[in-house]
């Protein structure tokens, strides 16, 4: 690696060395002096719109965003003068002249950074800024979300995260002046324009202005209703991250508490997703080795992610016969458990309420979708986020951080490595290719990682010798990555046999259902890695680790679906895709 050039600056009086270059914000969080900010997030929205980390620095005329402003040789830096303090308390109360502030009941109260900025300055008199207030009704049009821009403080981190991460840009700044506001072209409602589900504005908004449709209710009715038999189902991620709900460390596996707690609240089962996850890989490698031997569409395009299927359907729409046919892993749970697990158990599919707890909040668009129903009844009749659930915790009054692990019920909670690790960037083409290659070959692979397709980098390519057959694959997180490996095939610039795409940068993990945390978190802390090794070192240490191992599975094939790819499982497993307008 090449030397990083130097440069010496003081910050407060204190001298450091730093990398030349960079901004004054992230050179004092490298040694450890906080700036706030409330719009800026790192690769995401670096603007200088909201005037909080607003600095002195020697020489200068007035005071520079400190996210903007690169160091220079001999700079000094002063971050908490008088003049800097009582700069950042005005901003703050002019942000509040215009903010609803009713707190208390607030989704993001005690989790919010403009309310933890103004108990910091002491903030808590706005009446000398008191006058006109805009006042919006809540877009509530779209199946997984509420805007409410009584609460946005246009920080536009939420246009960043659309336009520039996921290359969607459905949402912006309309107006000028007093009148600006955040929303879609011409005003119109969320639902009537191309979103694709995805939540990477929620998980980047500071505030309360975004947030999830909350379903809690509903889950609270049915595990009330003695006429109803209710199961959970987890995804991989939720147990790599539902532990910050609690304020435990990122990287915190909590799949015993989280199975203890689903307890607590009622549940009838407690299953695991990644039983799903297993049997998707038996499906979908089934579909490969198909398509590849008896020239079907390549390539084959993984169908896990309900955002970034929606977004083929929306954007891409000719690549929607490289879609695998089978459905996700929460709809695969929900069709098994609603056909073949409600045969066993003596229970009509009517009276069978499926819950899944996921990192995505597209997971509540997908449960709506049109053949996503093989008992006749939705396969998934609640999604909740990790969010939700962490609410509903708190709500019982469980001491999650207190609980005892405890292990998931049977036959749905029984799943091996290569389950867990769908959660992650690469890991759905890896659990797939682990199946794959143990098929095409009929040897045992000696190796178990494909370290090629690991990582957080937007797009990651490989090419693996398989038996007589040279298999290339591409993995791409994030839509605005997606677009660019698209376009490249489409153009005839790359070819591939499979390729796995999900809508969120680094996977599940990073998933808009995901908990929140602080921009001081999300610009500065590798979030992705950190849960992502979560998923991993499960994967290194479960005793089965490759989805055709899964016992469970091999029953289920031999009682009720057959085989792979049989007509059985294809009405039970698979679906299709529509062509879905734009604007």
């Amino acid at each position: 690696m090449p030397i990083m050039e130097k440069v010496n600056i003081q910050i407060n009086g204190m001298p450091y060395s730093v990398p030349k270059g960079v901004t004054i914000l992230e050179a004092a969080q490298s040694v450890g002096v906080d700036i706030p900010t409330l719009c800026y997030l790192k690769d995401v929205n670096e603007i200088g719109a909201c005037r909080l980390c607003l600095v002195e620095v020697k020489g200068a005329r007035g005071l520079v965003t400190a996210c903007m402003y690169p160091v220079n040789e001999g700079m000094e830096v002063f971050t908490n003068t008088p003049k800097v303090m009582q700069s950042r308390k005005h901003t703050l109360e002019l942000i509040l002249s215009n903010h609803d502030m009713r707190c208390l009941s607030c989704i993001r109260s005690t989790d919010c950074e403009l309310q933890k900025l103004c108990r910091d300055y002491g903030v808590d008199d706005v009446d000398h800024f008191k006058g006109e207030k805009n006042l919006y009704d809540l877009d509530v049009s779209a199946p997984h979300m509420v805007r409410d821009n009584n609460k946005c403080i246009l920080c536009r981190r939420c246009v960043g995260a659309c336009s520039n991460v996921q290359g969607i840009g459905v949402i912006g700044p309309n107006n000028r002046g007093f009148a600006s506001h955040i929303g879609c072209a011409f005003d119109q409602d969320l639902d009537d324009v191309a979103c694709i589900s995805c939540g990477q504005c929620i998980v980047a908004c500071p505030v309360g202005a975004l947030y999830e449709k909350d379903d809690t209710d509903k889950v609270w009715e049915a595990l009330n209703d003695p006429t109803k038999k209710v199961i959970v189902n987890t995804a991989p991620s939720v147990r790599a991250t539902l532990g910050e709900c609690f304020g435990m460390p990122v990287g915190t596996n909590v799949e015993g508490k989280m199975v203890a707690a689903l307890r607590r609240l009622g549940f009838d089962g407690v299953f695991d997703t990644d039983f799903s996850a297993d049997l998707t890989i038996i499906e979908e490698a089934n579909e490969l080795l198909d398509r590849i031997q008896n020239g079907g569409k390549l390539p084959l395009i993984t169908s896990c992610s309900p955002g970034w299927v929606k977004f083929c359907e929306h954007y891409y729409p000719d690549f929607i016969d490289n879609l695998s046919s089978c459905k996700s892993p929460q709809q695969m749970f929900g069709a098994i458990a609603k056909t073949w697990y409600a045969e066993k158990e003596g229970i009509d599919p009517k009276d069978l309420v499926v819950v899944s707890i996921m990192p995505c909040t597209a997971k509540k668009f997908e449960c709506g979708r049109d053949d996503q129903s093989a008992a006749g009844v939705a396969d998934v009749d609640v999604a909740l986020t990790t969010r939700e659930l962490g609410r509903m915790i708190e709500r019982a009054g469980i001491n999650f951080v207190g609980l005892e692990d405890e292990a998931f019920d049977n036959p749905l909670g029984t799943s091996t490595g290569a389950g867990v690790i769908f959660g992650a960037t690469g890991g759905v083409m890896e659990a797939a290719l682990r199946t794959a290659v143990e098929t095409i070959t009929g040897e045992e692979l000696k190796t178990l990682e494909f370290a090629e397709v690991r990582g957080m980098e937007g797009i990651k390519e490989a090419s693996y010798k398989v038996g007589e057959l040279e298999v290339k694959v591409a993995v791409a997180s994030s839509l605005g990555c997606a677009r660019k490996l698209l376009d490249k095939i489409r153009a005839g610039e790359a070819t591939y046999h499979f390729v796995e795409i999900m809508a969120c940068p680094g996977g599940c993990i990073n998933g808009g259902g995901q908990p929140t945390q602080s921009a001081k978190v999300r610009s500065f802390t590798y979030l992705r890695s950190k849960r992502a090794a979560v998923l991993y070192n499960i994967d290194k240490e479960m005793p089965l680790r490759k989805s055709h191992d899964n016992p469970v599975v091999k029953l289920l094939y031999n009682e009720f679906l057959d085989k792979p790819g049989s007509h059985k499982a294809h009405e039970v497993l698979h679906t299709h895709y529509v062509k879905r307008d734009r604007f």
